[in-house]
C-alpha cells in the first residue's frame, strides 16, 4: 500500500485533498514523493527536501474508542525511532524530542506534522535519509552523517510496517503505555530546554516527562512545574 509519486507540492495536502474530494483511503496507505517542492513543518515551516529523503504520509480513521488524536505524534515518532535505529552507529544517542522530532546527538534527524479533516488524520513524516538542509536556527542532521543511509524505499517499507504496529499498540494499551514508552525514548528526565510559547514567551527550565495528557512538563528553577500544550523546544546547556 506505498504509493510512489516523482513530485509534488506536499504528500499531506495531497492526501487532505483527497479525504475531501471523498475518496475513501484505508489506513496503511501511504503517499511518498521522490521530492516536494511546498513540504511544511510545524507553524508553517518550509521542509527542505533532498533527493534520496524519506518525505511520505499516512492516515489514521479515529474513532470514539481512540486515544487522543494528538497522540499520534508520539506514537509516530516511537516508529520513525524504531527504523532508524539500525542505520545509526553505535555511541550515538538517539532520542524523541517532544512533540515531534528526533535527534541524533541533539541534530535533528526527522519530524513530524498531524493535520486533521473530520474524524481522519493525516501523519506526515520526514527523514533525512542521505542529505540534510544547512539552518541557522538548529541543528540538522541525516542519517549518512550518523551512520549508514538506507535505501528509501526499503526504509518507506519498514516505516509503514512499523507505524501499524505502534499504532495497533496505541489502540489496544491507551494512552499510559505509549507515553511511558515514548519517554522511555526521550531525552533523559532533567534535560534543559527553552520553550518558546505561541505568545512569544520563552521559559527554560528542565524536562520532568509528559503529564497525563501528553504535553511536556519543565521544572522551572524555582521547582516550580509548568504544563506546555504548545511551543518550540530547543536543548539549551
Amino acid at each position: 500500500m506505498l504509493e510512489f509519486v516523482a513530485e509534488t507540492g506536499s504528500t499531506n495536502a495531497d492526501l487532505l485533498q483527497r479525504l475531501g474530494q471523498g475518496e475513501r483511503i484505508a489506513e496503511g496507505h501511504w503517499l511518498i514523493a521522490d521530492r516536494q517542492s511546498g513540504g511544511r513543518g510545524r507553524h508553517g515551516r518550509k521542509w527542505a527536501d533532498g533527493s534520496g529523503n524519506f518525505m511520505g504520509s499516512t492516515i489514521v480513521h479515529a474513532d470514539r474508542h481512540s486515544p487522543p488524536a494528538a497522540s499520534l505524534a508520539l506514537v509516530a515518532g516511537l516508529a520513525v525511532r524504531t527504523t532508524v535505529e539500525p542505520f545509526i552507529s553505535q555511541g550515538s544517542n538517539l532520542a524523541l524530542k517532544w512533540p515531534n522530532d528526533l535527534l541524533v546527538d541533539g541534530a535533528k534527524l526527522a519530524g513530524i506534522l498531524l493535520e486533521r479533516t473530520g474524524d481522519s488524520v493525516v501523519v506526515g513524516i520526514g527523514v533525512n535519509l542521505v542529505t540534510a538542509p544547512r539552518l541557522v536556527d538548529r541543528l540538522v542532521c541525516s542519517i549518512a552523517d550518523a551512520g549508514t543511509a538506507p535505501d528509501r524505499n526499503s526504509f518507506a517499507a519498514a516505516l509503514a510496517s512499523d507505524f501499524a504496529k505502534e499504532l495497533g499498540r496505541w489502540r489496544r494499551y491507551g494512552l499510559n503505555v505509549l507515553l511511558r514508552r515514548w519517554q522511555g525514548a526521550a531525552y533523559p528526565m532533567g534535560t534543559k530546554l527553552a520553550v518558546h510559547e505561541p505568545g512569544g514567551n520563552r521559559i527554560s527550565g528542565e524536562f520532568a516527562g509528559l503529564d497525563p495528557a501528553g504535553s511536556l512538563l519543565l521544572r522551572l528553577a524555582d521547582g516550580t512545574m509548568r504544563v506546555i500544550h504548545a511551543g518550540d523546544i530547543n536543548l539549551t546547556r
